[in-house]
């Protein structure tokens, strides 16, 4: 966003209508009286907010999703959107009636169509935009008049050039491969082309490359006076402080902070302090301070991170253990420590204990027991792999299961003695298995792992949710038209063939009891289900329906992702497809809502893509961290901000101190 207004403005209250669903990008013209807005799907407006006379007009943007739209800084009159294969031109007028947009679809030509990621206006009313293959694009009216590519057709990026700068009489571009290039902008815009399809051949004048797999998707300059540093953000996790002087005495490229990078894939609290740990696919797993907002440590492997979770202290009494699963099928033990002799705000690793491949296929839930005798992974290989915990975790064997592992849940303390010990896996394919914990002391064939004998009892998700929907009062639907009547029953047949949508995540409500959250057409409830005695079908053929359910209200198109409880069991808190948390309380003893009709709800990751995946509270319910699709990490507080510092102004994150003697084992 640039030019804003002036300093103090704040843009409250201002008319609706700009977007039916989600905004894509918003831009202000350079005196910061007109702010320009494109909507995504399904609308794609381009809007212009007058903000002073509260006036907002829509026009049509494009059919296609619009990532950026700016204003030029050199003629107020003139609009730039680009986006998904396209480019469009606009003309600003001011009529009677409000404001008139004129657009000019930008040709291609003979060029191949490419997703435009960035642009820039130039003073002559020339438009220069970046390609997916690298080379640059100058525009005159809608039309290509050069393809810019360096010496030998060389591309000028390996990759996309997302933004661009003027500066000192040079043009910069910035590329997904990491490089910052700067090239004669005289002779690029004095260029004269001799017929369409022209080719301009220049090479970079200079040439900085941040580091390897960096990408470099913003770019801010240094507001101090005479100033060479830029602010670069790197879409691979990172904001850099980069010294484009080009001189020889230029600093080197400097990264002020480093963070994950996509989906976080696995979050988990400390049991005893306020430490969380996220990983990521960026291979990368680290530890926070909640309290002291830092990163207390982190570290990198040559795999994507899936799954994570925090020994409990039986485990682990110092509580420093995490087990982390990874892309490739390995899982991992690391220890949290603090080194011996130096303090642990100056230096915190975590030191690998064991490595263990038990899957062929992404980790995708891996599971501690609660009195920590045995670990449970699952993988999109359809096992589960069952490992006893000790100063090494040693394998017991594994089952197959229906689908892909979405979660593992261990049943609750308050399910013993009567039930034992159990484990219920829910997998995507709308499976349900609950398995009995192996006996630690039974003899193991040497031939192999699998546990065919375990007991377990099945359950394969059936959809009901056509017929809640069915009216109840029959009678009014014998008055209507019997067209209308057949077009319903038609309609709800087609509704009763859909496949159920696949299973998003669940929990134990009694012994052989649980409540699944589904996605797809199955959105927008919660269903109570159970065990069938008759397990003699086989699993993938099972058709079993939910005895029960509640109307989660407003998440029709809104499924529940995640949940968690408070360790009070006082609220369940829930991570939802469109990026909100959902707060609902419950009565002591409850171990659902009664209904899901009254809640708290705050949205806060990206509510396209940030699907809340990951929602946990910290030991002592003081703080409650979300992690989403959108590679956001969130900490709130549960207690007004003066109250919380009271309980915490002698409180701070405790690193577990140093091993005797560290053994590392690995198989």
């Amino acid at each position: 966003m640039q030019s804003p207004p002036p300093a103090g403005t704040f843009l409250i209250g201002m008319p609706s209508g700009g977007t039916r669903h989600r905004y894509s990008c918003v831009s202000f013209n350079h005196d910061g009286s007109l702010l320009a807005s494109v909507g995504g799907e399904p609308d794609f407006l381009l809007t212009l907010w007058d903000w002073r006379r509260e006036e907002v007009q829509s026009f049509q943007a494009t059919s296609q999703e619009v990532h950026r739209v700016s204003f030029s800084h050199y003629d107020q009159e003139l609009l730039t959107t680009a986006g998904c294969r396209h480019i469009n031109f606009w003309k600003l007028s001011t009529t009677f009636t409000g404001f008139k947009l004129e657009k000019l679809a930008g040709h291609f030509g003979n060029s191949v169509a490419s997703d435009v990621e960035g642009f820039l206006e130039l003073p002559d009313g020339e438009v220069v935009s970046g390609t997916e293959w690298g080379n640059l694009l100058l525009w005159d009216g809608n039309s290509i008049k050069a393809e810019i590519c360096c010496k030998d057709g060389r591309s000028c990026h390996s990759g996309t050039a997302q933004p661009f700068a003027l500066e000192g009489g040079k043009l910069l571009t910035f590329g997904s491969d990491g490089a910052v290039r700067s090239w004669d902008f005289e002779r690029i815009s004095s260029f004269t082309c001799d017929g369409g399809g022209s080719r301009l051949e220049v090479e970079p004048i200079n040439e900085l490359v941040v580091g390897r797999h960096v990408c470099l998707s913003s770019v801010v300059k240094s507001s101090l006076p005479g100033s060479s540093v830029w602010f670069a953000q790197d879409s691979n996790g990172g904001i850099w402080n980069l010294d484009l002087s080009f001189s020889p005495s230029a600093a080197d490229p400097r990264r002020l902070l480093s963070c994950h990078s996509g989906p976080i894939k696995g979050l988990d609290v400390s049991k005893t302090s306020h430490l969380m740990a996220t990983t990521a696919l960026d291979c990368s797993v680290r530890v926070f301070d909640l309290l002291a907002k830092r990163e207390v440590t982190s570290s990198c492997f040559n795999q994507g991170g899936t799954a994570l979770s925090w020994a409990p202290l039986t485990v682990n009494q110092k509580g420093g253990l995490l087990v982390t699963g990874f892309e490739d099928g390995v899982v991992r033990l690391l220890e949290l420590r603090a080194d011996s002799g130096v303090s642990a705000e100056e230096h915190t690793l975590l030191h690998l204990k064991q490595a263990l491949k038990p899957h062929n296929a992404p980790v995708t839930a891996v599971a501690f027991q609660p009195d920590g005798h045995i670990l449970a992974t699952g993988s999109e290989d359809q096992t589960v792999f069952f490992f006893t915990v000790g100063e090494a975790c040693h394998p017991l064997g594994f089952i197959r299961v229906p689908g892909p592992v979405q979660a593992l849940e261990w049943s609750p303390d308050s399910h013993l003695p009567q039930n034992g010990r159990r484990l219920l896996i829910l997998c995507r394919s709308g499976h349900a298995v609950e398995v009995e914990s192996p006996d630690l002391e039974a003899e193991r064939s040497s031939q192999s792992f699998h546990l065919p004998e375990l007991p377990r009892r099945c359950f394969g998700f059936s959809s009901i949710k056509s017929r809640m929907k069915r009216p109840a009062d029959t009678s009014r639907l014998q008055t209507e038209r019997m067209k209308i009547r057949r077009e319903e029953v038609e309609k709800q047949e087609e509704e009763e063939r859909q496949p159920p949508g696949p299973l998003l995540c669940g929990f134990y409500s009694e012994p052989g009891q649980f409540w699944l959250s589904m996605g797809g057409f199955d959105s927008g409830y919660l269903y109570h289900c159970k065990f069938s005695e008759d397990q003699s079908e086989e699993p993938c053929r099972r058709q079993d329906e939910p005895f029960d359910f509640l109307l989660v209200s407003g998440a029709d198109d809104d499924p529940i992702c995640s949940v968690t409880f408070s360790s009070s069991r006082q609220l369940l808190l829930c991570g939802m497809h469109s990026g909100s948390i959902r707060v609902y309380p419950l009565q002591p003893g409850d171990l659902a809502p009664a209904d899901m009709q009254a809640y708290w709800a705050l949205s806060v990751h990206d509510n396209h893509y940030g699907h809340l995946r990951h929602i946990r509270c910290s030991f002592d319910d003081l703080f409650v961290l979300t992690a989403g699709d959108d590679g956001n990490i969130f900490s709130f507080s549960r207690v007004p901000p003066e109250e919380s510092q009271r309980a915490l102004q002698r409180q701070r994150a405790r690193i577990p101190s140093p091993t005797v003697r560290l053994k590392t084992f690995a198989c």
